[in-house]
């Protein structure tokens, strides 16, 4: 038998991004949104530098002192991923140079790019200049005194001046990106001129400087995210590497991005006056931040995607929307159908005298969120309403906090949760009484109660009253509030949800187990999974066995996926599949086929080690038939796709289906299903 392999994650999860990055390069796609593709590439870089590469550094250097850690390993991955990295930034530039811009100057759309400034506009563009921009820059001499400190991702320019007497000095710059559009757009001629900031400084640095110019370069310094390390590791090695990171002053600098041509000299001098000599220092563009991309201003319906409007669920406003839910299970899929149902949910919850109580859980809040306005709605009318926010979400940790600080002061019951602990399931529960008896109502996602993420994330929302789930919902709500950890001493038996740190992984474990028995039986026996991430070694060793045992596995893996298939003896059972289209694919779906009497769960977990040992997260059955029908046929769409689904090989490869018959874009042929749906 093989041994068992896995994928490094690191090197799966940019192999991702090169996906990504080649749908900018699609040219069935429309010219706006492959420069979209772009932001996202670089959107997403900019992360990896920030979150993971802190811990390649440091499990690096842990592995010198340390035997259980390989600190060669760690070396050869740095190395690889600074390798695809340059491989990928080299394809972004001949994409945006090659392909897009050429195609946007078809469209009389003129991105300039190469820092040359039409005559015709350079009167329009001082006077921005002059008017706008002057008032936010602030210039900073770089010399053995430098106490400045450049922030993370921020744009800024090292200038070489020399004075009337001969001497010379740098000066560090900063691009005020964060207080004026990246972008200024102009017409002439009929033809639309778009300029970036970085050029407007440039071209006027002589109304800023009076010494000599003698070169302007663009670097960008890319410094470790606050680390949330036991959601990632477990104890002992989290806090190693907490100790390697608390060496960092003020975040430390872990990408240098510098403008290629800028001189070696001149380039030594920044690393020394600046402390990065730890980064990795990394050739760039003219151009750095260019996910600011995402906000390119062009409205032109012709060079975006067809639009498709939300389809409206199929419910009548002439009753409560629970009355509904209490005949029939209702399932929204977003952004393919509209999110006004889940918004309609919370506000009639809100507004109706009989409701009592509301529970929800809160990991990602939308930035002006419709649903938390219901919910301190709730409380001001004279509702219980508690509400679990997650104040650990990365990157969203002040608005989340933000919005805390308002439902409390509201009077609205604030759960946080315990450290180390992130709570990332999907739920609301609301308890309504009708006379004598309370009846229970509520929602359980595979994706955050957002309302900006539902239009583009691919999320299921079952819309239920089962009792059965629901009771189990509101026995998890109260072990939440006691804010403990699940332990021995707390357990809560779950018969219906599969909770992570309760008995999810052991209910997966067991349902795969069943797959393999039915296998070897002779019986039909097949695993779906869908997941944004699969990194977790246990499950992805029992999915090796499963297939060893001749259990057929299909696989739709989004993002990180450490298992690999197709090795002979090993996985030759598994295939796996990457889906990147118009929408982000970020639900989460289990099938397990059970001789052909299938069972379906869906939820919050990805089988990654921080899902499965330090979250909380809740899978949950389906048990509306029709729904199920509807999922079935949903996933089986995806594993049809040969458009946008790329397999991926034993060698993290892409390799695109083969198209034998009919042409399948399974985002597009969601949309035309859901639509006929009545």
């Amino acid at each position: 038998m093989p041994k068992t392999t896995y994928f490094n994650r690191d090197i799966s999860w940019l192999s991702f991004n090169g996906r990504v990055l080649e749908e900018a390069a699609a040219t069935t796609v429309p010219v706006i949104e492959r420069i979209r593709f772009l932001s996202i590439y670089s959107s997403n870089l900019d992360e990896f530098y920030r979150v993971r590469v802190p811990v390649i550094k440091a499990l690096k250097k842990i592995g010198k002192k340390n035997d259980d850690i390989d600190a060669d390993e760690q070396e050869s991955i740095l190395q690889q991923a600074s390798d695809i990295v340059l491989l990928q930034q080299k394809r972004f530039g001949e994409i945006l140079t090659q392909q897009l811009i050429p195609q946007l100057k078809t469209n009389g759309i003129n991105l300039l790019y190469n820092g040359k400034l039409p005559q015709s506009l350079e009167k329009e563009i001082t006077d921005y200049f002059l008017s706008e921009v002057l008032a936010f820059l602030q210039p900073v001499t770089l010399d053995a005194n430098t106490t400045f400190f450049p922030e993370n991702n921020k744009l800024y320019f090292v200038i070489q001046l020399r004075d009337a007497a001969g001497d010379e000095k740098l000066t560090l710059l900063n691009i005020p990106s964060d207080n004026l559009p990246r972008f200024f757009v102009t017409k002439c001629d009929d033809e639309q001129f778009i300029c970036f900031l970085d050029d407007i400084v440039r071209f006027n640095l002589s109304k800023l400087f009076k010494d000599e110019q003698l070169g302007c370069y663009s670097i960008k310094i890319t410094r470790d995210a606050e680390l949330d390390l036991k959601d990632e590791y477990p104890g002992e090695l989290s806090e190693q590497i907490e100790k390697q990171l608390l060496k960092r002053d003020n975040g430390l600098a872990t990408r240098f991005l510098y403008q290629a041509d800028m001189p070696l000299s001149m380039l030594q001098l920044v690393v020394q006056h600046l402390g990065l000599q730890n980064a990795g220092s990394i050739e760039g563009g003219r151009y750095h931040n260019l996910k600011d991309l995402s906000g390119f201003p062009v409205n032109n319906p012709g060079l975006v995607y067809d639009r498709w409007p939300a389809i409206a669920l199929p419910v009548t406003n002439d009753e409560p929307l629970v009355n509904t839910m209490a005949r029939q299970d209702l399932l929204v899929n977003t952004p393919y159908q509209s999110y006004h149902t889940i918004l309609r949910f919370f506000n009639e919850a809100a507004n109706n005298p009989d409701v009592e109580e509301i529970n929800v859980t809160l990991y990602r809040v939308a930035s002006d969120s419709r649903i938390v306005n219901a919910l301190i709605s709730a409380a001001r009318n004279g509702k219980k309403v508690n509400v679990v926010v997650e104040l650990k979400a990365r990157f969203d940790e002040a608005n989340n906090l933000k919005w805390a600080k308002k439902m409390k002061n509201a009077g609205v019951s604030i759960i946080y949760s315990v450290t180390a602990l992130k709570v990332h399931a999907k739920v609301a529960l609301v308890k309504t009484r009708k006379g004598d008896r309370i009846i229970y109502s509520g929602l359980l996602a595979t994706g955050n109660f957002n309302e900006g993420t539902a239009k583009f994330y691919t999320d299921h929302i079952l819309l239920t009253t089962n009792h059965k789930l629901l009771r189990e919902v509101e026995l998890l709500f109260i072990f939440l509030a006691k804010r403990d950890k699940p332990d021995k001493n707390n357990q809560i038996k779950f018969n219906h949800l599969l909770v992570a740190g309760f008995n999810l992984q052991t209910r997966f474990l067991e349902l795969i187990d069943r797959e393999m028995k039915l296998a070897k039986q002779g019986l039909a026996a097949s695993i779906i999974i869908k997941l944004n991430n699969l990194e977790e070694q246990v499950l992805i060793d029992k999915l090796y066995k499963a297939s060893q045992a001749g259990v057929k596995i299909q696989l739709i893996v989004r993002s990180i996926c450490c298992l690999v298939p197709g090795i002979q003896g090993l996985s030759e059972n598994i295939t796996i599949k990457r889906i990147v289209d118009r929408y982000l694919e970020h639900g989460r779906i289990f099938i397990f086929n059970n001789n052909n009497k299938p069972e379906i769960f869906m939820g919050s977990a990805d089988w990654m080690n921080r899902n499965i040992y330090h979250r909380i997260e809740v899978c949950f059955p389906v048990y509306d038939d029709a729904i199920k029908q509807q999922i079935t046929t949903l996933v089986n769409l995806q594993l049809n796709d040969n458009v946008q689904a790329v397999v991926i090989d034993s060698k993290l490869n892409h390799i695109k289906p083969a198209i034998n018959g009919d042409a399948v874009q399974s985002q597009k042929a969601i949309y035309q299903y859901l639509t006929s749906i009545k």
